[in-house]
């Protein structure tokens, strides 16, 4: 035995013992992802998505390259998605790996979340948001309510709320984000009196939440784009100011009734940390009439969009 094996041998940490670690979680990710895909391909017979089916089809379902074709992807790139080798696959490829499959809501996030990517398309269906908290949502009308994540995500909302700061319901699902809307949406922008303040606090909260979401997609997605398209995010995301959630009061100018003050107040659906139901209530009388007003042009332009 060499000078240097026996060391190794009397140490007991040889040459492999010094090689940094295999992320054997992404690999694992990897196989469970190809598993699940030829899994989908093969339950899938082609008249259901308009082929033919030929005489010599011996493969049950699809064809690799009858993906990799209906997806609009290279059929080595897909075939090699299906040996979990170590690629990178974008948020439009999985939207189409996931029509193309037929995958229903269950799968769809299932294949997300095993690419380790955030879906582009907010779910229809959210399990937090249960017929109780839709019910408590309606019987706080005619005031403002709302079910938040701790991303600023607007998960359901009443019809006051609706109204509040922009027509809530034309902004497409994807954008039904606080942060976004407060430093992108012109008319969510205008209805906020205290803007600077506001835009302030909400990015020192954001990052302190963040703190426990580092490696997360959903959250560095939203990081990027909120860095994309808001100087004013960067400036002040620059400082690392951070501050925990609070009560407090708000003013609003709403573009049908005017000014409103609220006394925002958080309730929480589950650990601090999580979703909770974002309330507002009248600060003085004249809000009060105020929100009655707004409610009673809310119901007459029909319901909510609840998540």
């Amino acid at each position: 035995m060499t000078g240097r094996a026996a060391a190794a041998d009397m140490t007991g940490r040889g040459t492999a013992d010094r090689l940094p670690p295999r992320d054997t979680g992404s690999e694992i990710r990897r196989h469970e992802l190809a598993a699940f895909l030829r899994s989908r391909r093969e339950r899938i017979a082609p008249e259901q998505v308009g082929l033919p089916r030929g005489r010599r089809r011996r493969t049950p379902g699809l064809r690799r390259e009858e993906v990799a074709q209906l997806s609009a992807v290279g059929v080595t790139w897909y075939t090699w998605l299906e040996q979990a080798r170590d690629i990178q696959v974008s948020v439009q490829v999985l939207d189409a790996l996931a029509r193309t499959l037929l995958l229903d809501a269950s799968e769809r996030a299932h294949l997300f979340q095993l690419a380790g990517a955030v879906d582009p398309t907010p779910a229809r269906v959210c399990p937090v948001i249960t017929p109780a908290v839709r019910a408590l949502l309606e019987r706080f009308e005619p005031y403002p309510a709302c079910v938040q994540n701790s991303r600023y995500d607007i998960l359901a909302h009443n019809r006051t709320y609706g109204l509040l700061l922009c027509d809530l319901d034309a902004v497409p699902p994807e954008d039904r984000n606080c942060l976004v809307l407060s430093f992108t949406h012109e008319d969510w922008r205008s209805s906020i009196v205290h803007l600077p303040e506001t835009q302030r606090l909400m990015a020192a909260r954001f990052r302190a939440t963040m703190a426990g979401h580092l490696a997360e997609p959903a959250w560095k997605m939203l990081l990027t784009r909120l860095r994309t398209q808001s100087p004013e995010f960067r400036e002040v995301w620059e400082r690392h100011e951070v501050v925990a959630h609070r009560s407090k009061c708000k003013e609003f100018v709403n573009q049908y009734v005017g000014h409103i003050r609220v006394d925002h107040t958080d309730l929480w659906l589950g650990p601090q940390a999580g979703p909770r139901m974002v309330t507002y209530a009248p600060a003085d009388e004249v809000s009060r009439e105020r929100l009655e007003r707004l409610h009673a042009i809310a119901v007459e332009r029909g319901p909510a969009s609840s998540g």
